[in-house]
């Protein structure tokens, strides 16, 4: 009885802290400077201002060989859009649309993509690393010859739309 209810008081219940972001970048001209990218800090994320675009309509665009590092990308729609050779480090895209976007040889670093539509997209030759894809629908993308973290092939191996040659592809034991 009292040695359970103290081991019960002495172990903390595990918490998921909720991300909390800033206001909406109020530059009218925010979603336009993707197309720009950061210059700055690719590795750190580190810029003179963040690269804001949540919420923007940016679907069939070309971001190819653009530094996006640190961008805030919620519920932003980038569906049919190429990232070709991007560097996406740090990038915040929890719920966006990447619904048959191109990540040829692109560099997803320490992203969080929980939740974001990635039916048919395409990972080939892409380095995948310390990246999330928690609750991230991924029925159809392709991950040929991508390169894929140790860690982040156990935690792509857990996403239930994994399917088939995606799986083989990403290097899952099942």
């Amino acid at each position: 009885g009292a040695t359970a209810w103290a081991v019960a008081l002495a172990v903390p219940p595990v918490v998921q802290a909720e991300t909390r972001l800033p206001p909406l970048d109020p530059d009218p001209n925010r979603c336009e400077r993707a197309y720009v990218g950061n210059t700055i800090g690719q590795a750190n994320a580190v810029s003179d201002k963040v690269l804001d675009v949540r919420e923007c309509k940016l679907s069939g665009k070309n971001f190819n060989q653009k530094t996006l590092s640190g961008a805030l990308m919620v519920d932003a729609d980038f569906s049919k859009s190429t990232f070709v050779e991007a560097v996406l480090t740090k990038v915040y895209a929890k719920g966006a649309k990447f619904e048959g976007a191109d990540f040829t040889s692109a560099v997803l670093d320490r992203a969080v993509f929980d939740g974001a539509d990635m039916k048919g997209a395409n990972f080939y030759n892409s380095v995948i690393t310390g990246s999330t894809f928690i609750d991230a629908d991924l029925t159809g993308a392709s991950f040929e010859d991508a390169l894929i973290g140790g860690e982040d092939v156990k935690r792509l191996c857990t996403n239930p739309t994994l399917l088939g040659d995606s799986r083989f592809e990403v290097g899952c034991r099942d």
